[in-house]
């Protein structure tokens, strides 16, 4: 399986032969992940070669990317013939929704409640699959939407400063201080999907306030680069250390490349307004990648401390963000070395990172360039590859549902023909 032709002059996003491992890198994942539903209700973690890992639990942020994902997937033409769609849809509103306190509970097993935080993390993607499922038109969406909107707008909006709270417990106590850029830069992506999904402005407009403050703001007077960790002032944390996946510390590469595609997403929605968004993203895109690529092994490194790489495992999801954020720029106006760059990333994701035997990605690799287990366990999402596989398949650089509906590149298994 290789990402396209090695002699190919133009760019691989027009060519045919790249088109098609796409297509079919995407219908191969979705296939695995198909195996997501647990028998008599919920839904379950695979391991590498998709079968239930054990002991799982059923996390927020995976049950609504679940939802956001296969809504994709299907109005790109390919049916979700496992039902995760409803599946996830009523676990959202059965088992995620605190019917006690209101909002989203973080973590479930078959018992019930494992962990009742709640996290604008994880409520930005429940946004994010209401406005996803409303774009596939499930019949559930404006429900899930009506109580998302309401919960973020009252209880984790700060309107003083236009950016999302972190955290509360279950009955909405403030227990920390902490401010961070991840649940922002996702609550972008969620906020954008809404205004995609309903014409509202003021979506728009929440997220050009967030990315203002984190790319205009923070990143230009940090080298383009973004911190992640802030205090109640929303002054920079450099010294925090949290959870070593959503929380690492220093700075994260992966994320910068996440922030340039939706800077250029806004931009495109907003109507275009000026220069400064695709300079903006460029610039946090090519730091992200003269900072973190490994030229020794590939792939990208995890965090860094002032440019230099700190935590250098490399992990799946930076490699599919960076695809992205490189498909965009050469979508708008490709420079030199983009092609390039755009190549070696699907190289690499070809040679190390796609499992040719199951399907899907591997989520990490040790020193060895072997799939490694240090801090995921199986193949926890299938949203972040599966975006990679599908964006680059679209002419623009927003409305993709639109656009998704329009050209059904997922129509028909490529497998079966």
């Amino acid at each position: 399986m290789i990402p396209g032709p090695e002699d190919l002059s133009g760019p691989w996003i027009a060519d045919d032969a790249h088109r098609a491992f796409l297509i079919e890198d995407a219908h191969r994942a979705l296939d695995l992940f198909d195996a997501s539903l647990r028998p008599g209700g919920g839904l379950q973690v695979l391991d590498l070669a998709g079968a239930p890992l054990p002991g799982s639990l059923q996390e927020l942020h995976t049950t609504t990317r679940l939802v956001h994902s296969y809504a994709l997937a299907q109005m790109a033409g390919r049916h979700d013939r496992a039902g995760l769609i409803d599946r996830g849809m009523d676990e959202l509103w059965t088992r995620h929704r605190d019917t006690r306190h209101g909002g989203y509970l973080w973590s479930l097993d078959e018992a019930g409640v494992v962990d009742g935080t709640k996290l604008a993390y994880g409520h930005v993607f429940v946004l994010l699959a209401a406005s996803s499922a409303k774009l596939a038109g499930h019949p559930d969406a404006d429900r899930l939407m009506a109580d998302i909107c309401e919960i973020l707008e009252t209880r984790f909006w700060d309107e003083s400063s236009g950016l999302f709270r972190d955290e509360f417990t279950r009955d909405w106590q403030v227990f920390s201080t902490y401010r961070g850029m991840n649940a922002n830069m996702h609550g972008v992506e969620a906020l954008l999907a809404a205004h995609e999904a309903t014409g509202e402005a003021l979506f728009l407009q929440r997220a050009g306030r967030i990315l203002d403050f984190f790319i205009a703001g923070q990143a230009a007077r940090h080298g383009w680069r973004i911190p992640e960790h802030y205090d109640a002032c929303w002054q920079p944390d450099p010294d925090y250390r949290g959870n070593p996946v959503f929380r690492p510390p220093g700075t994260t590469p992966g994320h910068s490349f996440e922030m340039a595609r939706l800077l250029l997403q806004w931009w495109d929605l907003a109507g275009r307004p000026g220069l400064e968004a695709p300079a903006q993203a460029r610039a946090l895109v090519r730091t992200a990648l003269d900072d973190a690529w490994d030229t020794e092994r590939g792939g990208l490194a995890y965090t860094l401390r002032d440019g230099v790489m700190d935590d250098a495992t490399r992990y799946w999801w930076p490699v599919t963000e960076a695809i992205g954020a490189l498909a965009a720029l050469i979508k708008l106006d490709p420079q030199p070395g983009d092609e390039d760059d755009y190549r070696r990333l699907w190289r690499f994701a070809a040679l190390r990172l796609i499992d040719p035997a199951s399907g899907g990605w591997f989520p990490e690799l040790g020193p060895d360039d072997r799939p490694d287990a240090r801090q995921f366990a199986g193949k926890p999402d299938l949203y972040h590859a599966l975006q990679a596989d599908l964006l680059p398949l679209l002419p623009g650089l927003s409305h993709a549902a639109r656009d998704l509906a329009h050209l059904r590149p997922l129509q028909g298994d490529p497998a079966a023909q």
